[in-house]
């Protein structure tokens, strides 16, 4: 029936495993639940041993890094079920049926994405970047999801037929933080997966700070042009490509790119702060993609 696949990195997961095994032994189905950490040597991995207690559950603590999409497909290899959940370590169960929610939803589709949600209030004011921009960026609607089903897709609480998943995978070759699921989403939209979006959320646990989340962003935005240059993905497949695309093609990234230089403290000052402004985010989105390679 379900395999439960949760990559972790340096994150108490047991919590999130108990209730999870609740709800799937409430739910009478066959189903594991396989916890890998991806090397972190955390102290947190003596919690995570606790889940070995729990049946038809396992937690492993990796000894070599893989980063963070070949933890997912490692994940996958050794799930025994023909439905994989995956399913973020940081992530909070809100609701008690949500095992039983998939279960009801599974019928003839591909794959099948719950959404997400961020907390009402802001855990703290150096969290607010990340915070603003998935409340109000992020947080989709079920009906807002199905419009674009294959860009509003995210691989934390997506359950996926695992025949279809060894047919696309992640891409181990990446190794930068971001747009895996982007790229995996784009394969799939070329099987022409069945999707479908449901309306079973799992919250956001661990919001990253204000300066580890522009880091992030960098990353993300280099792996975006590593697959636009090696035509990993469709130009409109998505709008930031797009724009990138047409500044490209009417030589203006250089124009761009030294604007962005010029800005990019003001920037910097903005998005670290309390008050972050999500335009202003755009705008070192755009600035910092231009920047990669200003002259191509």
């Amino acid at each position: 029936m379900l395999s439960i696949l949760v990559p972790i990195y340096n994150y108490n997961v047991y919590p999130l495993v108990l209730e999870l095994h609740k709800q799937c032994t409430d739910c009478g189905i066959n189903f594991e639940i396989l916890c890998q950490d991806d090397a972190s040597e955390s102290g947190l991995n003596v919690f995570n041993e606790n889940v070995n207690a729990l049946s038809n559950c396992s937690f492993v603590s990796l000894k070599k890094n893989l980063a963070h999409r070949e933890n997912r497909n490692s994940l996958a290899e050794k799930a025994k079920f023909d439905y994989l959940l995956f399913i973020d370590g940081d992530s909070i169960i809100i609701h008690n049926n949500y095992i039983q929610k998939y279960i009801d939803n599974f019928h003839d589709y591909d794959v099948i994405y719950g959404g997400r949600l961020h907390p009402e209030k802001c855990p703290s004011n150096t969290q607010t970047l990340r915070w603003k921009y998935g409340r109000l960026i992020e947080d989709k609607t079920t009906a807002n999801r199905n419009k674009n089903p294959y860009q509003s897709l995210l691989f934390n609480n997506t359950v996926i037929k695992k025949e279809r998943f060894n047919k696309v995978k992640f891409d181990k070759n990446i190794k930068k933080y971001g747009h895996d699921d982007t790229q995996l989403s784009y394969q799939l939209s070329l099987l022409k997966s069945k999707v479908n979006h449901i309306d079973n959320p799992v919250e956001h646990g661990a919001i990253d700070t204000n300066f580890d989340y522009l880091n992030k962003t960098k990353e993300s935005l280099e792996n975006l042009i590593l697959l636009y240059e090696e035509e990993k993905i469709a130009v409109d497949f998505i709008r930031l490509i797009q724009l990138y695309h047409f500044l490209k093609r009417t030589k203006s990234t250089f124009i761009v790119s030294k604007i962005y230089t010029f800005f990019e403290k003001q920037f910097f000052k903005n998005l670290t702060g309390k008050n972050p402004n999500l335009l202003v985010f755009n705008l070192f989105r755009v600035g910092y993609l231009c920047s990669i390679h200003p002259k191509n």
